[in-house]
């Protein structure tokens, strides 16, 4: 059965509310994600995971039992969301976000995995007095792999001549749906600039300032195979915050960290719900 999403911010934006009371927990997914990645860990209830089996529980993390006051939203571009009006970067995605943060019960813990974990840094910068806690999972701030994951040189030098205009922009578009990423090739016109936007500010350290101006406790729950976003990227983002910081790293669990180890998830928000 299909959930029955509600709106928000006069209409801006849409996820799945659960629990009884003032939500304090935002969730927000990753890329080519939605918000019903974070059923088991919102619930407390097992799911089936992709594939059919029923999420894995880290051996120390059970699941409650019980639904937390939340909200999982589908960030524009995703899920029930309309597509953003432009190629926003995670900035604009944050003042977006934003906007539904006095439907909340403040302080806030915003729960971010990949894609939407770059949302919640720059969310939790921007709303400093509201946001009271960040959850990061699996999130791809800084390079997985420097210096070993530049584009092909084709690629690489197509950028170059088309800022001096002698490559144009549709052979430029051809080449990057050619040499780049599932996501980006699966992507509409206007998310794969978003998708630009986002790796460049991951490529150009866009998210170190934003680490070091959050001042709140911050959980990081990591999978020990990830390689959108491995363990060292964690140990990056732990190294910029000045506040609180726990990091969990859970051997034998890959990227797809909701799916994976929820309890472990679950448990970090209840540490930052206090």
């Amino acid at each position: 059965m299909l959930a029955v999403l509600t709106s928000f911010a006069g209409g801006r934006l849409f996820g799945q509310v659960y629990g009884s009371g003032s939500p304090r927990v935002l969730a927000l997914h990753g890329w080519r994600r939605d918000h019903s990645d974070f059923v088991a860990t919102l619930t407390g209830e097992p799911v089936a995971a992709p594939g059919g089996r029923l999420a894995r529980l880290a051996d120390d993390a059970e699941l409650p039992g019980r639904p937390l006051d939340s909200i999982a939203l589908d960030l524009p571009g995703f899920g029930s969301a309309p597509e953003p009006d432009g190629p926003w970067g995670s900035d604009r995605y944050a003042e977006e976000v934003g906007r539904i943060l006095s439907e909340m019960e403040a302080p806030v813990v915003v729960l971010g995995h990949s894609f939407g974990g770059r949302v919640a840094v720059k969310l939790a910068a921007l709303e400093q007095q509201r946001v009271g806690g960040v959850l990061l999972t699996g999130t791809p701030l800084f390079p997985a792999n420097p210096g070993r994951s530049k584009p092909p040189l084709r690629l690489r030098m197509a950028r170059r001549l088309a800022r001096s205009g002698i490559v144009g922009q549709e052979r430029l578009e051809a080449l990057r749906r050619q040499y780049g990423s599932e996501d980006y090739r699966t992507a509409s016109e206007r998310m794969r600039g978003v998708l630009v936007q986002a790796l460049r500010e991951e490529r150009e350290g866009g998210y170190r300032e934003a680490l070091r101006s959050i001042s709140c406790p911050v959980e990081l729950v990591w999978g020990e195979l990830d390689t959108a976003a491995p363990p060292r990227v964690a140990e990056q983002i732990a190294s910029c915050l000045r506040g609180p910081v726990n990091l969990v790293v859970r051997s034998g669990v890959g990227h797809l960290t909701p799916f994976l180890i929820p309890g472990e998830l679950r448990a970090g928000i209840d540490r930052l719900l206090g």
